[in-house]
């Protein structure tokens, strides 16, 4: 047998080397610039409706009109029911004007409605603020922009960086609102809001990177309400956020009854929102680098379910203390994992599929403040959690066939092509 030179064994196992080995390509600054300014002004956005749920609903209280569990409920829930009806429409017009006059006009609307909440000393003057946050309905135009502005290979990645700024959103509002709420009062956080909106605006000019002109096309929206996976994912983002808002009309008044003041209530979230991300890790990992995507999506929604059913038994600080723990773990791991597998399921529907998706999330965070109040008035504070376990039940049985997911995008045939203009 004729020896093969060391030279050609060489180069052999360079080419083999480079057929096996994955390509390493990072984001361009570009990409992660856009995707991390547009991120941040998803985050402020449900900072909007996350800083008031772990104070509100014993804030109301203190209102001549803010009595009636269910009208609480109703001002919570008016916030996502104004984006369920406005997230479709307002996609389709940045397609035809452009992501960022669409994106400044929804701030707008959310610095006015924080505005009119400010100002107002009662109820129904809130519920009318809220609703104008809630009409500044521009998710899914920043999805859209997200997709105009990285590669494919890299989109997966930035949709996760917004699931996750919403989970880190939500955990820093349930650490900062008792405090907010003992030195400024509601007044002052509505205040804040509208002074953060302002600055989202000038990110929005100004840093995020300028999208190319979009291309109207006709959105596939049969294909996407059909497609069972996407489907899969909406109840799943509706049955998450319903059950997140439905049991923070609670959980701040079990609390308190357990021993601990509403402005000291950030003493349990901070220790609890820190631990939980870092066990969060080991799951996030496992899903996404070892393709354990299913099984951790549905040991996350399990453990979701399980959560409310303790809480709905549970007494004593440490004992609440401890669930919210294994509340925030799923809660994290969920935020971030579902944005993502949207993308992904969706292949060239991303657009139509994650308009579909923030709308279901809106209707979520509607049904949860308006079913929660409901269930608190009429039947007591167990009736939320097991409500919201049968929710979560009902999502966990759908989501038991999933598929996995598709394998990631190939690498780009130009990897240094710019992603937008600077």
């Amino acid at each position: 047998m004729p020896s093969i030179p060391p030279s050609s064994q060489a180069a052999s196992l360079a080419e083999a080397s480079a057929r096996t080995e994955p390509v390493r390509d990072r984001m361009t600054r570009s990409e992660l610039r856009a995707s991390l300014s547009l991120a941040s002004i998803f985050a402020l956005r449900m900072l909007g409706l996350f800083l008031i749920l772990p104070v509100f609903a014993e804030f109301a209280r203190t209102l001549p009109d803010g009595h009636d569990a269910q009208r609480v409920g109703i001002a919570m829930g008016i916030y996502g029911l104004m984006q369920a009806f406005l997230h479709i429409p307002l996609g389709w017009l940045s397609d035809r004007v452009g992501r960022k006059p669409v994106m400044v006009a929804g701030l707008l609307l959310f610095v006015a409605g924080a505005v009119v909440a400010a100002l107002s000393d009662t109820l129904t003057g809130i519920t009318i603020g809220r609703a104008m946050q809630g009409m500044g309905a521009i998710s899914a135009a920043i999805t859209a922009c997200i997709a105009d502005l990285t590669r494919e290979r890299h989109r997966t990645k930035a949709m996760a960086m917004v699931g996750g700024s919403i989970g880190l959103t939500f955990a820093l509002s349930l650490v900062i609102a008792s405090p907010l709420l003992h030195s400024i009062g509601m007044s002052g956080i509505f205040g804040l809001m509208a002074v953060l909106g302002t600055l989202a605006i000038g990110v929005t000019l100004f840093v995020v990177p300028t999208p190319p002109a979009p291309h109207p096309v006709r959105l596939p929206f049969r294909t996407v309400l059909l497609n069972p996976d996407l489907i899969r994912m909406n109840v799943g983002v509706l049955a998450l956020h319903a059950s997140q808002v439905a049991m923070f009309m609670v959980v701040p008044a079990m609390l308190a009854d357990a021993g601990m003041p509403l402005d000291q209530h950030w003493k349990i979230y901070l220790p609890v929102v820190l631990v939980s991300f870092l066990l969060m890790l080991g799951p996030m990992m496992a899903a996404e680098r070892y393709g354990k995507i299913r099984p951790v999506l549905l040991a996350s929604v399990a453990l979701m379910t399980a959560v409310q059913l303790l809480f709905a038994t549970v007494h004593g600080l440490w004992a609440i203390t401890g669930v919210l723990l294994l509340f925030f773990v799923a809660f994290n791991v969920l935020e971030a994992m579902q944005p993502s597998l949207v993308s992904r399921y969706a292949a060239a529907s991303r657009g139509a599929a994650l308009g579909v998706y923030n709308t279901t999330q809106a209707l979520g965070l509607a049904l949860g403040g308006v079913a929660g109040g409901w269930l608190l008035q009429h039947e007591g504070r167990p009736a939320v959690f097991v409500g919201c376990a049968a929710v979560l039940l009902l999502w966990l049985i759908i989501a038991w066939s999933m598929k996995a997911p598709p394998a990631r995008a190939s690498a780009d045939k130009n990897p240094d092509a710019p992603a937008a203009v600077a």
